[in-house]
């Protein structure tokens, strides 16, 4: 099954990014072999900021990112990217920049699509 995980709110501030990738680590364990993408738009393009550096025993979503960007893939909008100005070499290793296009393919692709 292919999912495709849509984030738009900021890493930090609410807890809906925060969330989603609680129940996006969720579904890989319950479901291994399922195709998980993440796209982040909006002030979510910030959760893979490189090097965030969160007080202890508070979640950290960089980290939280991380076995999506090997088992999987964490996308961000460029336009967002651009808008934030934040450069590809800021982002986490592995997430890499998208665009809406790739948006619509992955969105027409998926089996499920959750927007949070």
């Amino acid at each position: 099954m292919k999912y495709l995980f849509i984030l738009n709110d900021p890493a930090y501030g609410t807890e809906r990014s925060y969330n989603a990738l609680r129940l996006a680590m969720k579904v890989r364990k319950q479901e291994p072999k399922a195709e998980i993408a993440i796209f982040l738009m909006g002030d979510a393009v910030i959760c893979a900021k490189r090097g965030q550096k969160t007080p202890d025993g508070y979640y950290n979503l960089e980290r939280m990112l991380k076995p999506f960007t090997r088992h999987g893939e964490v996308l961000l909008c460029s336009t967002r990217m651009d808008a934030r100005g934040m450069e590809p070499d800021e982002a986490t290793p592995g997430a890499r920049r998208s665009s809406m296009d790739e948006l619509t393919q992955r969105t027409l692709a998926a089996d499920k699509v959750l927007v949070f």
